[in-house]
């Protein structure tokens, strides 16, 4: 249950928050906003206020923004109304409102980390010794290291950060080390012989072979005290590093560094936001502004259909000063949908396999 509402919390959010750039840039513009839907498929909830009806559908997987004279196909629009009509305001105002929804979805980011830094503090990896993880087999499970021993010292140096214990085993050639750990209320010595190993980056390329004995850092957070701008300098940073990685990461799938079969779908995210709300309100957040910045930039694609889509068009009718063909815009959807519509089976496979292993 937990798992079916905070997919329904994330998703719905982030849908509801693209959506509104929309919908804010068109009122903007003077634009007549016919409907505002979250979700797809049959209604369950609609209410008409002035010239927009508002929807909740029931497949919270979408929504959408109607706007007057959108569609490619509107033809006979008269003369009074074209004032209200998408097609006939300027290039450069279509392309803010198409742009609005991905802008909003990165701006959202940047409000949750804010709320976060701001309320809780600015946090930072502690500094210390203590094993977080020993893996199975390795140097350090052999010489008798656990999860939860203070490394003290490598050979004759003190360890006063986890850098010290790094270079210390990368140092060691390889040749047996005396590590002391504390553990409870006493001090271990153990000898342990580093092995080379090779040291992956987050997308699973080795960047480097050094010494390793086989452990993990503690996950230690430290809340700094934080300011109004303090908080907004993180929040800043810490979506511009997910708008980073999530743009590597584009990369590395076209370049077939990460797997296909790892791209996750609606069911993946509904497991790992029940996950995230189980362990905590910020894990939560966390989540939503890395799954909101994923929903920005995908959206920033240029395939027809997506926002990128239609702002490749406009950018296009910008430049020839004409807008594209009526015929080509009808073919370039179709072929949108379909790609869309192969993409969405594909995580859905993915999901259900995922689910089975």
């Amino acid at each position: 249950m937990n798992t079916l509402l905070s997919f329904i919390l994330v998703l719905g959010l982030l849908i509801f928050v693209h959506e509104l750039g929309h919908f804010i840039f068109a009122k903007l513009f003077g634009v007549r906003v016919l409907k505002f839907s979250l979700g797809f498929g049959p209604k369950v909830f609609g209410r008409t206020i002035g010239e927009t009806e508002y929807v909740v559908s029931a497949f919270p997987l979408g929504g959408f923004v109607k706007m007057f004279g959108e569609n490619p196909d509107e033809q006979d629009i008269s003369a009074e109304d074209r004032c209200v009509s998408f097609a006939h305001k300027a290039t450069w105002q279509r392309f803010l409102i198409v742009l609005a929804g991905p802008v909003f979805n990165l701006l959202f980011a940047v409000v949750l980390f804010f709320l976060v830094f701001f309320f809780l503090g600015i946090p930072s990896a502690g500094e210390g010794t203590r094993i977080g993880t020993v893996s199975p087999g390795s140097p350090a499970a052999e010489a008798g290291m656990s999860p939860g021993d203070l490394i003290l010292r490598i050979g004759d140096r003190e360890t006063m950060v986890w850098q010290d214990v790094l270079d210390g085993v990368k140092n060691s050639g390889g040749q047996p080390i005396t590590v002391v750990v504390q553990r409870g209320d006493e001090n271990v010595s153990l000898t342990v012989r580093p092995a080379m190993d090779v040291v992956k980056n987050v997308f699973g390329e080795e960047v480097e072979q050094r010494y390793m004995i086989g452990i993990k850092k503690a996950d230690e957070m430290i809340w700094e005290e934080s300011t109004l701008l303090s908080s907004i300098d993180s929040a800043l940073q810490q979506t511009w590093m997910y708008i980073s990685l999530t743009a590597i990461g584009f990369v590395k799938i076209i370049q077939q560094v990460v797997p296909a079969s790892e791209i996750g779908g609606p069911i993946l995210i509904a497991q790992i936001a029940g996950e995230q709300m189980k362990a905590g309100w910020v894990n939560l957040i966390y989540f939503m502004g890395l799954l909101s910045v994923n929903l920005g930039l995908l959206n920033l694609l240029p395939i027809p259909v997506l926002d990128g889509g239609h702002l490749a068009f406009l950018s296009l009718e910008a430049v020839r000063r004409k807008p594209i063909g009526l015929r080509a815009q009808i073919v370039a959807q179709q072929i949108g949908i379909g790609l869309l519509g192969t993409l969405m089976v594909f995580v859905f496979y993915n999901d259900i396999v995922r689910l089975f292993k």
